[in-house]
């Protein structure tokens, strides 16, 4: 996506995730796919990963922990790996955040690839998730894109998106999340320019950005949100406390003086004559 339209879209994912990402705390995160975007240089946990899927080429990017930043700061880079996205190299409950940006659009079955996610994050960690919108005019213009090339008119010309992958709703994600016992944090859209590839015409049209999120925020090219893996269950507040077994008590002697001038005693628990 190294195009003006590219640009403007990973400039608006970038910056929401170095704000996101900053402020979360742990020792272990992890960032699934998309070398281009660098999802973890704002965030300060000792140990970063970046695992690149077992079946795309590795190429230039990200080669191990010797690598410098591709920004050229000194924060440690993060150590890339190769695996499946449905299978990760991780003990459970190991993970205190884990980013994805555009990660389950690309997988082969996404939902098994979110349950492995919530499988390898500790309780209260959070998953970041970027994906395109579906009910944008940039997905709009991408399916008539594809007609078009099905009715071999403008074959030539490439997908304005990536053309591999099937974008994922908000709603339909949201779901997903709830069912894993997920609880969305925040949540945002953005990208409301126009789907033009021309830098001049995005610059012109940049007042987009700030009508759409104030009056069509639903219609954003990309959403972003923050969810935080709840586990729910019984807590005991306070000390338990045990019932006592009763316990028996005699019965007690009660003295009497007897017509005759005599003592005499019985038991309270006997009948009175």
């Amino acid at each position: 996506m190294d195009t003006p339209a590219g640009r403007y879209l990973r400039a608006w994912e970038q910056a929401q995730l170095d704000q996101a990402v900053a402020d979360i705390f742990g020792f272990h995160s992890l960032q699934l796919g998309l070398r281009p975007i660098d999802g973890l240089r704002a965030n300060r946990m000792p140990h970063r990963w970046l695992a690149l899927d077992a079946q795309a080429p590795l190429g230039p990017g990200y080669a191990g922990p010797a690598d410098t930043p591709p920004d050229g700061g000194d924060a440690p880079t993060a150590v890339a790996l190769r695996c499946d996205f449905d299978a990760l190299p991780f003990a459970t409950r190991s993970l205190d955040l884990v980013v994805l940006p555009h990660t389950l659009e690309l997988a082969r079955d996404p939902h098994r690839a979110l349950a492995e996610v919530d499988r390898v994050l500790r309780p209260e960690g959070r998953v970041v998730v970027i994906g395109f919108n579906p009910a944008s005019l940039w997905a709009l213009r991408q399916r008539l894109g594809r007609l078009r090339q099905r009715l071999g008119l403008r074959a030539d010309r490439p997908p304005f998106l990536p053309g591999e992958g099937d974008f994922i709703g908000w709603r339909r994600l949201r779901d997903w999340l709830r069912l894993l016992s997920f609880e969305v944090e925040t949540g945002r859209f953005g990208g409301f320019n126009l789907p033009r590839n021309r830098e001049r015409w995005m610059r012109r049209n940049g007042w987009l950005d700030r009508a759409g999120e104030r009056w069509w925020p639903m219609f954003g090219a990309l959403y972003f949100l923050v969810a935080v893996k709840r586990v729910r269950g019984m807590r005991l507040v306070g000390l338990v406390k045990t019932p006592r077994p009763a316990t028996a008590v005699a019965p007690a002697a009660v003295a009497r003086r007897s017509a005759d001038g005599g003592t005499t005693s019985r038991s309270l628990d006997d009948p009175a004559p």
